[in-house]
């Protein structure tokens, strides 16, 4: 009991609950210091508030919250229509300026030697009517997440017999009074006044909400919070713009795609105001597809489309014929933007590509700029003010829910989906990865995923340009020579990609020539077991980190975060097999298959998410749309669950496991055992694959797809001495030349179960 109640009034540094004074000195001592409190906070802060009706109007009541910053008590106390008592611990009292601060603001001390008299003293002012404040995470935020919960405002609410109420504050992560960099105060304001939100939820009794539930609450409508952010109202083209004009002599991209090109800020903004006037007046139709390669060509395809109002749709070229005729049909597109070498190697590979009538040149349309328009963009960049820039080109202020771009997934298992993006849905998964700690400021990003590719696209086009990361382009994550030869010149820190990408990097690169790389993301597939100890031990200068994500969430969920970035002890950013935890401004439920039911936490069944950053439906496919949609909920179709902390961890797509005599079987987990006893687990494409057909008797049955020679009697006896079950034993065997792959690395599921079936 002691040890809850110590957790949970860690670091609380203020109130400015004023109380009943009978001294008058001390009265108007502690109204001077309100009013004082007042002025600044009115100064710095412009406050948004929901949902204070339902504190009660009278009678106590216990107020939890999620802890930011050392202002979160006085952000609450001069917002709530009720005076506020928070608790502290003792020993800030003795700090000079900040006890006689608390002294003023009648907090409750603290001791941890004696915290059963904290305890009573907090249920003596509930019981008499008043409004206790604590953070039941117990500490200030190192990494803008909301921790786990500990138990002492849930003992005082009890003992009290008052409601608890819960609230989220938004927006205060990156504040000055923030951990945001790694160190408080010792940074300067990104924007005054700042904006902040407060959300108050609807009260609950202490005795049927546990701790773990009433973080999910406060997840919950911090995610609602996030999404009213005003900056999610922009418009990702002009942001991108205003961006690239505030340090125009900064290098801002390096492209690899032949030599090295290097390019500034101002010239990049020059060259995307320039196209986007020329595409705005050539091309009619709203829609624009793109086909090329991670590089320059590519992102000023892209921001270019955007300022000119046009919708960019990176198409796959590797989809088939057919596939490619579905997506320009449904995405109405009549235009193509690409480059001659692009479609040269196209024909090559793909002869039947579906190419419309009005294919575009980027190289050619570059150097057809007027030479004069460019150099006043130029120069404009370098002496006028970055809003001024934007305003003079005609940049978009305004996105929202307006749609931003169109990507059409994959098709592992089944025919592609066009998933509409808004700009609200860009821009916050930009927030939330520049947030995270993954993008430090002043470093070098290294991109080659294909942008088609939602982790391109967003990650290594928008979030660079908006944080004003140098990004260094090579145009295939094949290529890793290349990548590692742009790597060692560039001082790159910042490496992703996919498991499958990163393989050949184990055996074919040297650590030298990864020195400094400090962050590998790897995500869009499950990081095989092993993986993550074989490449900080091959590259021990970097973490690698697992993330999740998905097309329709823009599309990063979650990452673990760096270790670097968390000084503290208690607390931590990464578990091993997660994917980290949920990005600030997303929510998430665990619900059984079969019956919709939320589970509690720790179970493992369908993951549901909702935030600014998941889509609002696909193109023209209602049916679809309202099959992974409900309200705000999107249904994701992976098998996940959470544990206390709000750490993710990802089982597999319902898609890759088979109900097999009542059991779920997982296609994942028989194929690493399967490489790992035929030792082919560090092959740099994937050799086997395990997939499931239609069977009378069983309802299915397991098929296994081998591009090596395995015997049936062999797979049963190593797969058995290796422990697994004989219901997981694929007792068919389909031997292939090629497992078939996406460009992005992972199992092209519907091919697999076309050779399953025949």
């Amino acid at each position: 009991m002691e040890h809850a109640m110590q957790s949970s009034i860690q670091e609380t540094p203020s109130t400015l609950s004023l109380g009943w004074v009978k001294r008058p000195f001390r009265r108007i001592s502690q109204m001077a210091f309100y009013a004082f409190s007042w002025i600044i906070v009115k100064t710095l802060y412009r406050i948004r508030s929901k949902g204070w009706d339902n504190l009660p109007t009278e009678g106590g009541a216990v107020l939890i919250c999620n802890h930011v910053s050392y202002v979160d008590a006085v952000l609450l106390a001069i917002a709530s229509p009720r005076r506020i008592r928070f608790l502290s611990l003792d020993t800030l009292q003795k700090v000079p300026v900040v006890g006689t601060f608390l002294r003023l603001a009648d907090v409750i001390p603290v001791s941890p030697e004696r915290s059963k008299d904290a305890i009573r003293l907090a249920v003596e002012h509930a019981k008499r009517g008043e409004i206790v404040g604590i953070f039941p995470e117990g500490h200030l935020t190192r990494d803008g997440h909301v921790h786990e919960f500990q138990r002492g405002y849930e003992l005082i609410a009890r003992r009290a017999g008052v409601p608890v109420v819960p609230v989220c504050l938004d927006g205060l992560w990156g504040s000055i009074f923030s951990f945001k960099g790694g160190r408080f105060f010792k940074k300067w304001p990104s924007r005054l006044p700042y904006r902040v939100s407060i959300q108050v939820g609807a009260s609950f009794n202490a005795r049927e909400m546990n701790p773990e539930t009433a973080r999910q609450t406060i997840l919950d409508m911090g995610a609602d919070a996030f999404a009213q952010r005003p900056e999610l109202q922009g418009h990702i083209g002009g942001m991108v713009l205003e961006s690239l004009c505030e340090d125009p002599k900064r290098e801002c991209i390096v492209d690899y795609s032949a030599g090295r090109k290097s390019l500034n800020a101002g010239t990049v903004a020059a060259l995307a105001i320039c196209l986007s006037k020329h595409f705005k007046a050539t091309i009619p139709e709203k829609r624009v597809a793109v086909v090329l390669p991670p590089g320059l060509g590519g992102a000023l395809a892209n921001v270019a489309l955007s300022l000119a109002g046009k919708i960019p749709v990176n198409l796959n070229f590797t989809l088939g014929r057919s596939a490619l005729q579905s997506c320009l049909r449904r995405g109405e597109i009549k235009t193509i933007i690409s480059a001659a070498p692009v479609k040269e190697k196209i024909d090559q590979k793909f002869p039947d590509f579906p190419w419309t009538e009005h294919v575009i040149d980027i190289k050619k349309e570059i150097d057809a700029l007027p030479k004069p328009k460019l150099i006043f963009w130029i120069l404009a960049g370098k002496l006028l003010p970055a809003k001024v820039v934007a305003s003079l080109a005609g940049a978009p202020k305004q996105g929202g829910d307006e749609e931003a771009a169109l990507l059409f997934t994959s098709g592992s298992d089944g025919d592609p989906k066009g998933v509409v993006l808004t700009h609200k849905n860009i821009i916050a998964n930009a927030k939330q990865v520049l947030a995270c700690g993954v993008f430090p400021q002043n470093e070098s990003l290294m991109a080659n995923l294909p942008i088609f590719h939602s982790f391109g696209f967003t990650v290594t086009i928008w979030c660079p340009l908006l944080e004003k990361v140098k990004v260094t382009y090579t145009p295939s994550p094949l290529d890793f020579k290349l990548a590692a030869k742009a790597i060692k010149q560039e001082s790159a820190g910042i490496l992703l990609g996919t498991p499958t990408f990163f393989r050949p990097y184990l055996t074919r690169v040297q650590p030298e020539d990864m020195a400094s790389v400090k962050i590998v993301v790897g995500g869009a597939e499950k990081t095989p077991k092993g993986f993550h100890e074989a490449w900080e031990e091959r590259f021990p200068n970097s973490s690698y980190l697992e993330g999740y994500g998905l097309t329709e969430t823009s599309p990063v969920a979650s990452v673990n975060i760096p270790k670097e970035y968390l000084p503290k002890e208690y607390e931590t950013g990464m578990r091993k097999g997660s994917v980290g935890r949920l990005f600030p401004g997303m929510a998430a439920e665990i619900v059984d298959p079969d019956t919709g039911e939320v589970l509690p936490i720790g179970e493992t069944g369908i993951l549901k998410l909702k935030g600014a950053n998941v889509f609002n439906g696909y193109l023209n496919d209602p049916e679809r749309t309202a099959q992974v949609l409900e309200g705000d909920w999107f249904t994701t179709g992976d098998l996940a669950r959470l544990d206390e902390e709000g750490f993710l961890f990802i089982e597999g797509r319902l898609s890759r496991f088979s109900k097999m005599g009542g059991e779920m079987v997982p296609h994942g987990t028989i194929e690493t055992a399967i490489a790992r006893v035929f030792e082919v687990d560090k092959a740099e494409t994937p050799q086997v694959a395990v997939t499931a057909r239609v069977d009378e008797s069983k309802g299915e049955a397991l098929v296994l797809v081998s591009a090596i020679d395995i015997e049936p009697a062999e797979l049963r006896k190593r797969l058995s001495s290796d422990g697994l079950p004989n219901l997981w034993i694929p007792k068919e065997i389909k031997r292939v030349d090629a497992i078939p792959t996406l460009a992005s690395g992972k199992l092209e599921l519907a091919a697999l179960k076309k050779i399953a079936a025949e």
